[in-house]
């Protein structure tokens, strides 16, 4: 187990024991304030709804807190990340537990309520903030003190390659990084190919690029897809060009690149919205499915379903499932792209296309995981190193997950050839460095025009 999945852990059960507690307490205070003549304490907090509420409400305050992306980045938390987001979503289960459970309470005074709601409020962030205050104390003091400090290489070998490694390892914050490596031409330092088989062999996880003359794009192309961190020192990167994310306010400002510009709480509300709407989705187009597999098989028999290897979030392959739309021999001599007229497009795949009915069973990849409905287009393979050798950056793609609608779609269309589709590729870029559950919206909103109007092809 990893130093960040066990502080995750703590983080998590730490969380769940003091809300346990928190909602303990103030059960016996709401005992003391119900008009209800119980035989005694012990009937009331033993009786049903107390102890389905002592169930249920730790697992919402849990779920909520890891909806807002708390536990995506356990490590380097602030006192200020600590008040904010406990604060923040303490009001939400406040909020949701009056509703649905304190304001059926037979409580004839308003202001009772209001005071109620109050105190309901400090028993859920209290107890939670002391016990996360007291694991980021504990870590901080582990990372001061030299231990699980991350391992990094720093691409560069110059004097300002040493200055950066020097500011990066400073402990002041306890944000630092263990520089292992130089990675250049200079003397003592290691070869990119071999900074690479470091990452390949997990024992570097973070590169800092010093060198202003380096090849961003292609060591975004060869790290990235690795899952590897690739920063920068806030005076060589253009911020100004994109949305950075600093990776400390105290020590050393060095800039994610590599990171996608959604926040974590903004890319788990984004999954969590795909999971529900192709599961709905799914189960309200089933007929709709079953005609078009039906049409599919008597236009041209074969398969009713295609398989494709994609490649998908951190490089890794899957299979993308379409209704079949042509002929099924269309790919005996390799992998092709389709154009207009294409004579492999069958009659009733011709419509699928013209009205993008063939993507419905990615459905089934989006709520496994593989895909989202809004995101990058994925690429073949073979087509992927095509592009990837004229426009590296395209590892970028990656850091998200790949979707059945794209703002590359949507702007540009469906790509004929390598030029095209690394023309394409600048849509799907922004949407990495821009992506927003309101940018989805718009995205679904032109793709549904598409949809409608039959502008597929």
């Amino acid at each position: 187990m990893t130093t960040t999945t066990r502080l995750r852990l703590r983080y998590a059960i730490s969380d769940y024991l003091l809300l346990n507690l928190g909602w303990c307490i103030f059960n016996l205070v709401r005992y003391r304030s119900l008009p209800v003549d119980w035989p005694g304490t012990t009937d009331f907090m033993l009786s049903g709804t107390v102890l389905l509420g002592q169930l249920l409400v730790p697992l919402l305050g849990v779920g909520l807190y890891a909806v807002s992306g708390y536990y995506n980045l356990p490590r380097y938390k602030s006192r200020v990340d600590n008040v904010l987001n406990t604060a923040a979503v303490s009001t939400v289960a406040a909020l949701v537990i009056y509703f649905a459970v304190l304001v059926n309470d037979d409580i004839p005074e308003r202001l009772l309520n209001y005071q109620l709601l109050g105190i309901l409020w400090l028993l859920l962030a209290v107890p939670v903030y002391a016990g996360r205050h007291v694991i980021t104390a504990r870590d901080k003091r582990r990372l001061l003190a030299g231990c699980d400090i991350p391992a990094a290489i720093v691409a560069g070998c110059g004097e300002k390659a040493r200055e950066v490694a020097r500011r990066a390892q400073r402990r002041g914050g306890g944000s630092s990084f263990r520089v292992v490596a130089f990675a250049g031409s200079g003397e003592g330092c290691i070869s990119l190919d071999e900074a690479e088989a470091m990452v390949r062999a997990g024992e570097v996880a973070d590169i800092i690029v010093a060198d202003e003359h380096a090849d961003i794009p292609a060591l975004l192309g060869r790290f990235v897809p690795l899952g590897c961190n690739v920063y920068m020192p806030a005076d060589s990167a253009n911020v100004l060009t994109h949305r950075p994310r600093v990776l400390s306010v105290v020590n050393e400002p060095l800039i994610n690149i590599s990171a996608p510009g959604m926040s974590p709480a903004t890319a788990n509300l984004k999954r969590l919205s795909d999971v529900v709407v192709s599961a709905l989705a799914m189960i309200a187009l089933a007929p709709v499915y079953g005609i078009i597999a039906l049409a599919v098989k008597l236009d041209s028999g074969g398969p009713v379903l295609y398989r494709q290897e994609r490649v998908g979030l951190h490089g890794r392959p899957f299979e993308i499932i379409k209704f079949r739309s042509m002929r099924p021999d269309a790919e005996h001599g390799g992998p092709q792209l389709s154009s207009d007229g294409d004579p492999r497009i069958t009659r009733v795949g011709s419509f699928l296309r013209k009205y993008r009915l063939d993507e419905l069973p990615q459905l089934w990849n989006v709520l496994r995981g593989q895909m989202s409905i809004v995101g990058p287009r994925p690429e073949r393979p073979h087509f992927e190193r095509l592009i990837a050798e004229r426009a590296p950056q395209m590892a970028l793609l990656h850091t998200v997950r790949p979707g059945i609608t794209s703002w590359g779609i949507v702007k540009y269309g469906y790509a004929c050839s390598v030029d095209e589709m690394v023309e394409r590729l600048q849509y799907d870029i922004l949407y990495v460095e821009n992506a927003s559950l309101g940018l989805d919206m718009r995205i679904l909103l032109h793709t549904i025009n598409t949809v409608i109007t039959g502008k597929g092809i």
